[in-house]
């Protein structure tokens, strides 16, 4: 007589293997999981939101830049309104308009120098020569 599911090769079902493979599955999940990266919260302030320190934000401006265009043959405008001409060195209307831009609004905000490739630079230290003298603390050029 044979012996029963030995000869038929019928083993029956193995439990063994299945939790080999379930504890592999567990390793590799709890592995994935832990390189996961944590989303971080970003601080941010909308206009008229409350900021962190309990101040309102929507009473704080932003600067605003002054754009001040030098042309080739030395005229000088901020916002397309002619400033200074050519021959004017002084540039008393451009320092009166510095002046009352700073004491109306804030002195920090930033003055922007445009001057022409074409610009001479004599004409450029007289532009700067009028921000200095009108108290302008915020310059650059573009």
């Amino acid at each position: 007589m044979a012996s029963v599911g030995s000869e038929d090769g019928d083993v029956g079902f193995q439990i063994a293997p299945m939790v080999d493979v379930v504890f592999v599955l567990m390793l590799f999940f709890m592995a994935s999981a832990g390189s996961q990266v944590a989303e971080r919260e970003l601080n941010m302030n909308l206009p008229g939101s409350k900021s962190p320190s309990g101040a309102s934000t929507s009473a704080q401006i932003p600067p605003t830049p002054i754009m001040v265009d030098i042309t080739a043959d030395g005229r000088v405008s901020v916002n397309k309104q002619v400033y200074g001409s050519a021959t004017d060195k002084d540039l008393t209307a451009l320092r009166e308009f510095f002046k009352s831009t700073i004491e109306q609004f804030d002195s920090k905000d930033p003055v922007i120098l445009h001057p022409d490739s074409e610009t001479r630079h004599e004409r450029i230290m007289d532009v700067l020569n009028a921000a200095g003298v009108s108290g302008v603390k915020n310059l650059t050029f573009s």
